[in-house]
Order: structure tokens, then C-alpha cells, then sequence
């Protein structure tokens, strides 16, 4: 029971923080600058910006984003060892994002949002 409640609250710290810091600055009219997330998804799988709802984008990425960081979080306090815990973080956290960015991705392709290349 405390792993669910540690989990929600991570989830929900970590969202808002994400929102406040990342996505508010991304969401401006005048901002050029794009979240490296959304970059990702462009050069990866070729998501065409001008065809998509941005801010549901941003929306998208932060709640993954947040996810993601809730299960490596959830996961490394499992272990006691502060050894275990730093080589289970670097073990898991570069695939955690790409299989998650994966699904965001292919998502944008199956509703017809990619950029033909």
C-alpha cells in the first residue's frame, strides 16, 4: 500500500513541477525554443507539428514523462542498497523513455500524423 501512495505522489509532484517549468514556458506564442521530448519526436518518428494539437502534445509528453520517472522512482525504493539502486537507475531509465516515447510515437502514426519520408 505505501508503494501505491509513494507512486501517486511522485506521479503528481512530478507532474506538476513538469508543468510549471517545462510546459508553461513551451505553451507561449513567441516561444521558438521546443521541449527536447518534442524534438525527439519529430526527428524519431517524424511527427509533423503542424498537423497535431500542440498543447495536447505537451500534455502528452508530461503525463509519460511523469509516469516514467514514477515507476524508476517506485522501482529503485524497492532495494535497500544505495549501489543496487544507482545501477538499476542507469540500467532503466534510457530504456523506460524510449519504450514509452515509442508508444507516443506510434500512436501519431497510426492517426495519420507523421511527415512522409
Amino acid at each position: 500500500m505505501n508503494e501505491i501512495i509513494l507512486f501517486l505522489m511522485t506521479y503528481l509532484f512530478v507532474f506538476f513541477i513538469y508543468q510549471i517549468f517545462i510546459i508553461r514556458k513551451a505553451k507561449r506564442k513567441n516561444s521558438k525554443k521546443r521541449p527536447m521530448e518534442v524534438n525527439y519526436l519529430i526527428n524519431k518518428y517524424h511527427v509533423d507539428i503542424k498537423r497535431i494539437n500542440y498543447k495536447k502534445l505537451l500534455l502528452i509528453i508530461s503525463l509519460v514523462s511523469s509516469l516514467d520517472i514514477s515507476i524508476l522512482v517506485t522501482i529503485i525504493l524497492i532495494f535497500d542498497s544505495y549501489f543496487i539502486k544507482i545501477v538499476i537507475a542507469l540500467l532503466l531509465v534510457i530504456p523506460i523513455i524510449v519504450i514509452s516515447y515509442h508508444f507516443i510515437g506510434s500512436y501519431y502514426k497510426k492517426k495519420g500524423m507523421v511527415i512522409d519520408v
